[in-house]
Parts: C-alpha cells; sequence; structure tokens
C-alpha cells in the first residue's frame, strides 16, 4: 500500500468524482483509477460503486476512510513537528475555540502571543466542545479552548485558565430592567433564549434554572452569541450569557444583569492529546496561556 494510492482515494471519497479528483490533484484520470484498483486488489475489497458519472463509496471502503484518515492526519503531523523542531519560531497552530470566546478571549491571547512570536500563524476552527474535543483527539487541531474542561475522556487533559460568571441579558422594556441585580427564580415565567442542544452554555443555563426549581420555557435556540444578543434586544425572551461576551458588545434595546442566586459560573480551559507530544511552536503557545492566565488570575484580570 503506498502513499500515493491512499491520497487519490481520499479525494476521490471526498468528490465522488474521478475526474474532479484528477483534476484537483493534477494527474491524468486513468493514473487515479489505476491506484484505485491496485489497492483494491491489495485489500481485497471494491471501494466504490459508479453511479453515472459519479462514484459512491462501499461500506467497507467508509470503514477504510476513517482509520486512512486518522493516518494521514498523523503523517502530516509528522511533517509539521519536523519543520517546527528546525523552525520552532515560523510555524502554525491549529486551534479550536467555541463561540462565546470568539470576540474577545481569542483575539486577546493571539495579539498577545504575536508580540512575541510575529511569524507563527494560527489555524482557527470554531464549534462545540464535543465537535473540538473530538478534532484534538483525532489530531485535525492542536489545542482548543473549551468550557466546561471534560473530565471522561482519557485521550485529551486540560487545564482551567480562568472562570467567569454568567449573567443575565434582559430587554430594556423587561419589568427587572431597572433592578441593580436580579435572582433567577425572578425569570421563572419568562421565556428563555439560549443555545441549541449539544453546546454546555445550554446545559448550564437548564441547570441553574433546575437548581432554583423551575425548567426554562425555551423560544428560540442558537449557536451564535450576537443572534442570542438579538433576540433579547428584540424583545423575544431573555437570556443568561458568559460575562465576557457582554463586556462591550451589548445590543441597545438590551440590558445586563448581575445573578445574586444562584452563583452561576462557567470556568474555560485549554485542552491537549494525551496520546501524542505537542509540536515545539503549540508547546510555546500553550505554555503561553498557562502564564498569561495565571498573570490574569493573580491581578483579577
Amino acid at each position: 500500500m503506498e502513499l500515493r494510492q491512499i491520497q487519490y482515494f481520499l479525494e476521490v471519497a471526498k468528490r465522488e468524482h474521478v475526474t474532479e479528483a484528477a483534476h484537483e490533484l493534477h494527474v491524468a484520470q486513468s493514473a487515479i483509477s489505476r491506484q484505485i484498483a491496485n489497492l483494491e486488489s491489495e485489500l481485497g475489497v471494491q471501494l466504490f460503486v459508479r453511479e453515472g458519472r459519479n462514484v459512491r463509496l462501499t461500506p467497507v471502503a467508509r470503514i477504510f476512510m476513517e482509520h486512512v484518515q486518522v493516518a494521514m492526519a498523523e503523517i502530516d503531523k509528522a511533517k509539521q513537528e519536523v519543520y517546527e523542531f528546525l523552525n520552532p519560531e515560523t510555524g502554525t497552530i491549529r486551534i479550536g475555540f467555541p463561540n462565546s470566546l470568539a470576540a474577545k478571549t481569542l483575539p486577546t491571547v493571539i495579539s498577545a502571543f504575536r508580540n512575541e512570536h510575529p511569524s507563527i500563524g494560527f489555524q482557527l476552527r470554531q464549534g462545540s466542545v464535543k465537535d473540538l474535543t473530538d478534532a484534538v483527539v483525532k489530531g485535525e487541531i492542536d489545542l482548543a479552548f473549551v468550557s466546561p474542561v471534560p473530565t471522561a475522556r482519557t485521550e485529551i487533559k486540560g487545564n482551567i485558565l480562568f472562570t467567569e460568571k454568567m449573567m443575565g441579558l434582559l430587554p430594556r422594556s423587561h419589568e427587572l430592567a431597572e433592578e441593580p441585580a436580579i435572582r433567577l427564580g425572578q425569570l421563572k415565567n419568562d421565556q428563555f433564549v439560549i443555545f441549541r442542544p449539544g453546546y454546555s452554555l445550554r446545559n448550564l443555563v437548564v441547570n441553574a434554572c433546575q437548581q432554583v426549581g423551575f425548567k426554562p420555557r425555551v423560544a428560540f435556540e442558537g449557536e451564535d452569541v450576537d443572534t442570542i444578543k438579538g433576540l433579547v434586544s428584540a424583545g423575544l425572551g431573555v437570556s443568561l450569557l458568559p460575562e465576557i461576551t457582554l463586556v462591550d458588545n451589548i445590543p441597545p434595546e438590551a440590558v445586563k444583569k448581575e445573578i445574586l442566586e444562584p452563583n452561576v459560573t462557567r470556568s474555560v480551559g485549554i485542552i491537549i492529546p494525551t496520546n501524542r507530544e505537542l509540536a515545539p511552536t503549540e508547546k510555546k503557545f500553550f505554555e503561553f496561556l498557562k502564564n498569561f492566565y495565571e498573570v490574569l488570575n493573580r491581578f483579577g484580570q
């Protein structure tokens, strides 16, 4: 089995079209067909079924693809680590982050890091905690900001960087809009605008409401902080959002409120894989993050 055969197989599987794969790889279509035929002969199985001008993966080919994608990610990672070992100040860090950290946390830490290491680049990926954790485990990204830090998976380890309050966000027309602070139980009759299932911030809000004796009535679900802010601003419900998302950009028709009871907080951390070593460039960033937030936490951020 040759590396070239695997590359051809993955490109055809991605596009489900031999001609398009050949065009993308800048090789003759016959060369791709021949290499895939050799791969099928070596494996003893059929990998593709023709459907007109297109091709479709067979069930066994999907199993094969899952494994070779991991293998190719490891090969790419090995190349990157060799390069970064020789050039630790010019590598690229692949980092994941949730939407709630996109506006302030991520730009702040990357900017501070680039001040010290201007030639190191970043590839960014946004997603839910589960998506980002899976991506770190599979080697699709190097490390990820998450909230909360998963504790049940042995393939990763995490460091909590900081803890922040969850704040209430109410329409300016709300009866509690003029109150200096509120209790969460005061919102039990309101409709809520929260993240959709699969996002940790949704679980945090639901659990906090249940802690004070009610289940939130969900009017709208989203996966973007700005969308949730906009819906609240339009008077379509109330929400709870991390304090860091409400530092600057609060819609004019919404108000943020401190929650006195219960004390709702979330922890934010960084996760790295346990099944492989970080490359030198990634280690620089990981150590930078720990030191950066150690200093911020010491002085109260």
